[in-house]
């Protein structure tokens, strides 16, 4: 059969490539240009055929033995699933992955800081991809959700007061804490009350709220917190205070500020 029939032949069905001995290169352009997936049956294939392949389909990246950045760069524009697919990606072609889903990073062996910084600021819950997040990726995480928590098994202490501090549920995802960890996280976010009221005397709250809303610096949001939390309140039977003439006594001139202000807008 002349070439020029084969050909034609093979473009109405590019897998009869597969069941041509000796086909030449014209065929396995023909082929390839139909189904890129074509080239694992492909012996030697020249770069034009392995770039013409991935143009097709970009899978087919998995049957280049040493891709260009370019062709991978490529690639990974095609969908950043096709990162399973290389053995040996750049920065530039994790980056670009990452980038477009932090779900990429599961495809990368041990990635550098930045490539976890990049995928958890991509998808927060890229995290729970990588083995050993190191302390900046698990705080961006916690930063964009903080129930990246509990994608985490070791949360560095950095990563849970910020969670902490974004919302009072966070401690759900924190196991096996400590008196100290527990007033700590009170420190940070006095709804944390809530969750651990059995385990907190009223004299050490006390202590810990004089500490908190002393200081000049005091977090408005802490002390509105502090004004409209029911756990506490002179009616409470575990934490019985007055909370406005606790301010009153103990609290820094900013509280007193954030107080006046908190009981005209209640008024």
């Amino acid at each position: 059969m002349e070439e020029a029939k084969m050909i034609r032949m093979i473009e109405m069905n590019p897998f009869a490539i597969k069941t041509i001995p000796s086909p030449t290169d014209e065929m396995k352009l023909a082929a390839l240009k139909k189904n890129g997936l074509l080239l694992q049956y492909i012996e030697a294939p020249t770069q034009e055929m392995e770039e013409i392949a991935v143009a097709n389909n970009a899978r087919a990246i998995k049957f280049v033995q040493v891709p260009s950045e370019e062709m991978m760069l490529e690639a990974i524009k095609k969908g950043w699933s096709n990162l399973e697919y290389l053995k040996e990606p750049t920065e530039e072609v994790m980056k670009l992955a990452v980038g477009q889903s932090g779900w990429a990073i599961q495809y990368i062996e041990e990635p550098s800081e930045a490539i976890q910084l990049l995928a958890v600021r991509t998808n927060y819950d890229a995290i729970k991809y990588i083995k050993s997040p190191c302390e900046s990726a698990q705080e961006a995480a916690v930063e964009a959700s903080y129930d990246a928590l509990k994608f985490m098994t070791s949360p560095s202490y950095g990563a849970q007061c910020l969670a902490i501090r974004s919302n009072e549920d966070a401690i759900r995802f924190i196991p096996n804490l400590d008196k100290e960890r527990l007033l700590t996280f009170l420190k940070i976010n006095i709804l944390v009350i809530k969750y651990i009221e059995e385990q907190v005397e009223l004299n050490e709250l006390e202590l810990l709220l004089k500490e908190v809303l002393s200081a000049d610096e005091v977090e408005e949001k802490y002390v509105r917190d502090f004004l409209r939390c029911g756990k506490i309140d002179r009616s409470s039977i575990r934490f019985q205070i007055d909370k406005i003439h606790f301010i009153y006594k103990y609290g820094s001139k900013k509280a007193k500020q954030i107080t006046v202000d908190e009981k005209l807008k209640m008024a």
